[in-house]
């Protein structure tokens, strides 16, 4: 007989993931933003069952976008779901290009582990990407802070897919690779 599941660091994490959040608003969406760490775990969750992925997976935006920090989520989840969160946590110090760059170069040299948490953040985000451009259009590129729009937000996800190679033969991965070239074209750059 199988084990039933061990939900408890995922369901801390969980209910962490939703207070940090409260109040906040998924950027033109009118929804709250914590379903899109939701989306993300659901994600990871499609590759593994690793409670601690699946914490850092919901966990992934509460150091860049709350007044969390990493040393919390260290001291309440451990230090290698704050290593994977770490690894998605942007300096927003430096500009929209160099963030975007710093990223690509850090998921080249990650491990495995911190793919599989990136694949449920950015998948997530190009599944938002490509639904709002099949309603708006070119309209879309506005919202985003890239200094050149649609022509840097390609750069970055097609870089992504590149830095996110080693996840291909998964679902994501290849959900990603489907959605990428139905919203910005297929490419010969890959």
């Amino acid at each position: 007989m199988n084990q039933p599941l061990d939900t408890t660091l995922f369901d801390r994490a969980a209910t962490f993931a939703v207070e940090a959040h409260r109040g906040t608003e998924r950027r033109g969406k009118g929804f709250p933003y914590v379903i899109h760490p939701m989306e993300a775990a659901s994600i990871v969750a499609s590759v593994t069952n690793d409670p601690e992925l699946l914490a850092a997976a919901i966990l992934h935006d509460t150091v860049e976008d709350t007044d969390v920090t990493i040393d919390q989520i260290e001291a309440l989840f451990g230090p290698r779901v704050a290593r994977l969160v770490n690894t998605e946590t942007a300096d927003k110090s430096l500009s929209w290009r160099e963030r975007r760059q710093r990223q690509m170069d850090r998921f080249a040299a990650a491990d495995r582990d911190s793919l599989i948490v990136a694949i449920g953040d950015k998948l997530s985000n190009l599944r938002a990407i490509a639904n709002d451009y099949r309603r708006m259009g070119d309209e879309l590129w506005s919202r985003f802070h890239a200094p050149q729009g649609k022509v840097d937000i390609e750069w970055y996800y097609r870089g992504l897919a590149k830095a996110l190679a080693a996840l291909k033969g998964t679902i994501p991965y290849s959900e990603y690779l489907a959605l990428l070239n139905a919203t910005f074209g297929t490419s010969d750059h890959r």
